[in-house]
């Protein structure tokens, strides 16, 4: 063969291989999303095997650790006892309830981490819904942001760094900022679930929180959150979520799930002079934790894959289960 043109000049060795690389993970990358209960023990997860619903102190070790294998930012996610559990989901912002005291306990004992927290109603809710629900079973929007404010000034009051919403409530995000600045916490960042997606891929994640939608025998409850969260089958809306929420004061854009929604992670990147975030989400997780416990994949290079691929579409953050294990494992290569 006659040709000057020969890519494979650059992929000889793994020397050049690396000087060429266009995108590199690092533990730098990664938010690390921790399961926190109000127990005195730590508790596995059945369908996200290695994953735990922690006790505070358990949490605490496990955020030092993070924080060494060079991890520096976590999100919090509460699950909450039944007994606490309302229609107006007020527990969402009770000062002595167990996010603002898991943050505080946080800030004393490895201050150094930034700490993203969630804001939305699903984990409080009786109904299992990111908003209040009426009797027609109708998710109430206006209604439902005043609460998430609530919930919004609580968390940034106890000492979180990023403020999460969730909800998919229209508006939500400029009334936080707005909420935020007037009480003083203007440095407080907002990172927004700004493209998520109605997903199949939530399931072990609803379970670990006890957060799907739930029967109420006083009202009707809509059985999915697709009448807020966004139409898989949409990529221009993610355009119009990525404009009003950078309009509104976010800070950071958030794509949901992630795996198969990299063709809007790439489109959101390249509209937006915003930090895009990737949520690699529990479906995901799942199946190849699955598939490597039954011998059928390499665990390592199929995360440390799917995680690359998050950053060649464009993703500067990613929030993954696998945080832990793709940071020792980036440390050992």
């Amino acid at each position: 063969m006659n040709s000057i043109i020969r890519p494979r000049r650059l992929r000889r060795t793994e020397a050049i291989r690396q000087m060429v690389s266009e995108n590199k993970l690092s533990p730098e990358d990664f938010i690390y999303p921790i399961f926190v209960h109000d127990k005195d023990f730590k508790e596995e997860i059945s369908a996200m095997p290695g994953i735990f619903r922690w006790d505070i102190k358990g949490l605490i070790e496990e955020v030092k650790r993070a924080w060494e294998l060079g991890i520096r930012c976590i999100v919090l996610f509460p699950k909450v006892d039944d007994n606490l559990k309302t229609e107006d989901g007020a527990e969402c912002f009770n000062e002595a309830g167990l996010i603002p005291r898991v943050i505080r306990k946080l800030k004393k004992e490895v201050p150094q981490m930034a700490i993203m927290t969630d804001v939305a109603l699903d984990p409080y809710s009786c109904d299992g819904h990111d908003g209040l629900v009426d009797q027609d079973g109708n998710i109430l929007n206006d209604e439902t942001i005043a609460i998430l404010e609530k919930q919004a000034l609580t968390q940034a009051d106890a000492g979180a760094d990023f403020i999460g919403p969730s909800d998919m409530m229209d508006g939500r995000v400029g009334a936080i900022r707005k909420s935020l600045d007037k009480n003083g916490f203007i440095d407080v960042g907002i990172i927004s679930y700004t493209a998520k997606y109605s997903s199949a891929y939530y399931g072990p994640f609803r379970s670990a929180l006890d957060s799907a939608p739930r029967l109420n025998s006083n009202k009707l409850i809509p059985k999915n959150k697709s009448s807020y969260q966004m139409d898989p089958a949409n990529a221009k809306e993610a355009y119009l979520e990525s404009s009003l929420d950078q309009f509104e004061g976010a800070d950071i854009l958030m794509v949901k799930p992630g795996l198969s929604y990299l063709d809007i992670i790439y489109r959101l990147n390249n509209f937006s002079n915003k930090p895009i975030a990737a949520y690699n989400v529990s479906g995901e997780f799942s199946m190849i934790k699955a598939a490597s416990m039954k011998g059928w994949i390499n665990e390592k290079d199929v995360v440390l894959e799917t995680l690359l691929s998050f950053k060649r579409a464009g993703a500067k953050l990613i929030l993954s289960y696998h945080a832990c294990d793709a940071a020792n494992w980036l440390k050992e290569n």
